[in-house]
């Protein structure tokens, strides 16, 4: 071989190599790198949890409450920082304490337990048997809640093992009946042990990432959330016979009342968490997307970039208070006039507005003094938790560390969680995982509920420093 032939066979050689080399380098900083063994312990729990039933109806969070404190046990933490306790056998919630230097308050970590029901025959498996398959752990409550669960035990055990000693205690709280069910358990520890989760800030579910066709869009921290309020709307009538019929008719007084009320919107209402969002989340848009969620800040809003917005369902949940009709019934036979009419209106009211104001708009609206209007329940607003540099810049930071070019943005919760009643208690409470969905394929509460793996585990890497930084101020 000549001399020029081994040259360049060398240089192929050491090429290939170099290939070989860059290779192996980026699988092992993708998906394909073993997980820690602080994923492996988060994933063993996770399973543990989804493994066992929550839901309301035969389920028992005890059961998962009892698993958790094992497992904070064997990690070596004292039995009198770790309390299971409920108001009946079936409803236990966890509480677990790591000591810190007590230079600032508690920092209160709340998941819950529960879970919706599910029926084996309406999922493609059984609902209570953690699997992974395709970059996805599958189960019942895999995003809603017992991933954030799963997160806050593993952490706090890594936490212990590593010796960090924090500015503050830190608190778990798992807790029963956040989905229904009458034992709230974080309610039920704010009457019966408040001491014990006692705090100046809470974390909790109600915020995350979202994802859009592969890509990382934003990484939301909920901060409020709208009054969940429903009306009864019912009409009643002498009623008769069907081959007598007369304009008088309970059907047609109540369906043009809910006419009227499809054709109504409220004023739009932004306050610091919601003109955030719309500030911020206008960076990630173009053209008149971008142009719209500037012009909805100002003061007034501009009108058609209003109506533009309020086209696309959660844009218009966010501007203002909303209401919808749920359920409707009517008449008792198919040859009478019907004698009574009904129909449920479900309201989300945006914090700070008045109940008493929204229900006087909705009869007014209607129009038609035939329709009798009562509340279903009591509405429980709560105010929003303020975005203090001591909470946000952390969360910014580490969004940065993690994900560049992926934004902050505060947010307002549509639904409902428990902050409600922790920020009502006192305690602001803020709703941020670091754990990204992709925004078209949500399954909570539905078939096939499935979490990725990615996003799990980039979660618990979120939430383990953002911990740490909250509880290392100084």
């Amino acid at each position: 071989m000549s001399k020029a032939r081994m040259a360049r066979f060398i240089r192929t050689i050491i090429f290939c190599v170099i290939l070989a080399l860059l290779a192996m380098s980026s699988s092992s900083s993708g998906q394909l790198k073993p997980p820690s063994s602080w994923q492996q312990l988060a994933q063993k729990i996770f399973e543990e949890l989804i493994n066992i039933n929550t839901t309301d109806s035969v389920g028992s969070t005890t059961k998962a409450a009892e698993a958790m404190a094992a497992e904070l046990r064997a990690a070596g933490f004292l039995k009198e920082d770790i309390q299971v306790l409920g108001p009946n056998p079936r409803k236990g919630n966890l509480i677990a304490r790591l000591h810190g230097t007590g230079e600032h308050k508690p920092l209160l970590l709340l998941a819950h337990l529960d879970v919706v029901e599910a029926l084996r025959e309406d999922w493609s498996f059984d609902p209570f048997k953690f699997f992974e398959k395709d970059g996805y752990f599958y189960g019942r409550g895999t995003t809603d809640d017992k991933a954030m669960a799963a997160i806050w035990i593993a952490n706090l055990i890594r936490f212990k093992q590593e010796r960090f000693e924090p500015d503050r205690d830190i608190i778990v709280a798992l807790t029963a009946d956040e989905e229904g069910g009458n034992s709230n358990g974080v309610t039920w520890l704010l009457q019966n042990h408040r001491n014990l989760i006692e705090a100046e800030y809470c974390f909790n579910e109600g915020g995350g990432g979202l994802i859009k066709n592969g890509k990382y869009l934003l990484n939301e921290v909920q901060a409020s959330e709208k009054v969940y309020l429903s009306f009864n709307l019912e009409v009643k009538n002498r009623g008769g016979h069907s081959s007598l019929p007369t304009k008088d008719n309970a059907i047609y007084h109540l369906a043009e009342g809910l006419t009227r009320l499809a054709r109504f919107d409220f004023p739009v209402h932004l306050d610091e968490i919601t003109r955030a969002y719309f500030e911020r989340s206008a960076s990630l848009e173009t053209g008149q997307s971008a142009a719209d969620m500037k012009a909805v800040t100002f003061i007034p809003p501009d009108p058609a970039a209003v109506e533009r917005l309020s086209r696309i369902p959660l844009y218009n949940a966010l501007m203002r208070t909303t209401w919808v009709a749920t359920r409707l019934a009517g008449g008792h036979a198919d040859n009478a006039l019907p004698q009574t009419a009904r129909a449920v209106v479900n309201c989300r009211i945006l914090p700070g507005e008045s109940p008493n104001e929204v229900e006087k708009t909705l009869v007014k609206v209607l129009a038609d003094k035939q329709i009798s209007v009562s509340r279903i329940g009591k509405p429980l607003s709560c105010p929003a938790s303020p975005l203090k540099p001591e909470i946000m810049k952390p969360i910014e930071q580490i969004t940065i560390e993690m994900w560049p070019d992926v934004p902050v943005i505060p947010t307002m919760c549509t639904g409902g969680t428990d902050g409600l009643y922790l920020r009502n208690a006192g305690i602001p409470t803020y709703g941020v995982s670091g754990i990204f969905q992709d925004m078209d394929d949500f399954r909570a509460h539905g078939k096939d509920e499935r979490i990725r793996v990615k996003s799990f585990f980039e979660g618990q890497e979120f939430l383990y420093r953002l911990v740490k930084a909250i509880s290392s101020l100084n």
